[in-house]
């Protein structure tokens, strides 16, 4: 997470907030050879999140005993040129939102897996205008194939942080000619939803 306390404004409920809103994530563990890294969708369980992960991926090895883990959830983020700002001596940098959610990983009996199967989908399909996909639309045989590739795992979180770098460190009027200047010509993952919250700061 950035140090500057300016990007650092958004409380412990926003950040979480907007982590369980994302819903995806890349989740970071220590492995026997050095740091493991699982992209993965997730949605909230009591105390955390809860996901799975591949039964024949290195991360499930590594998770054979809880272990602490980071999941990395990013959001909009985009490129500033320092010309835009309309001040001397401004170097390039990148404006984004991200949170990290820190814990403890452990894997969940396997009984588990269909049940967050169920509010995992569950927690998606509301978002969409349609009748919700159900995992009783799988054939029996079809889905437990599956499920068999597969393990359910928990992030139980001890922290939340976030950043959200719009340039609060600038002045008023630097800060809204670089956000302009972002919805003209911008470029990045989001660079039109950075330059409106530069424009409009919360």
């Amino acid at each position: 997470m950035h140090p500057n306390p300016a990007f650092r404004g958004e409380s412990g409920a926003a950040n979480l907030g907007f982590a369980l809103a994302r819903g995806f994530g890349a989740l970071c563990v220590n492995g026997a050879a050095g740091p493991l890294v699982s992209h993965l969708p997730f949605c909230e369980a009591a105390g955390g999140i809860e996901f799975h992960i591949v039964r024949a991926a290195p991360m499930a090895r590594a998770l054979a005993a809880p272990q602490p883990g980071l999941m990395v959830v990013s959001g909009a983020d985009a490129y500033v040129s320092p010309d835009w700002y309309g001040m001397e001596h401004q170097v390039p940098t990148w404006n984004y939102h991200a949170v990290h959610l820190r814990g403890v990983v452990e894997l969940l009996p396997e009984t588990a897996l269909r049940g967050h199967l169920e509010r995992l989908s569950a927690a998606f399909e509301a978002r969409l205008q349609k009748a919700p996909w159900r995992l009783d639309k799988m054939p029996d045989d079809v889905l437990t194939r599956m499920m068999r590739a597969i393990v359910p795992c928990r992030l139980r979180i001890d922290d939340v942080q976030g950043t959200l770098k719009l340039g609060q460190n600038k002045p008023e009027a630097a800060r809204v000619a670089a956000g302009r200047a972002m919805q003209a010509e911008g470029f990045g993952s989001g660079a039109a939803e950075i330059a409106a919250r530069m424009l409009a700061p919360e």
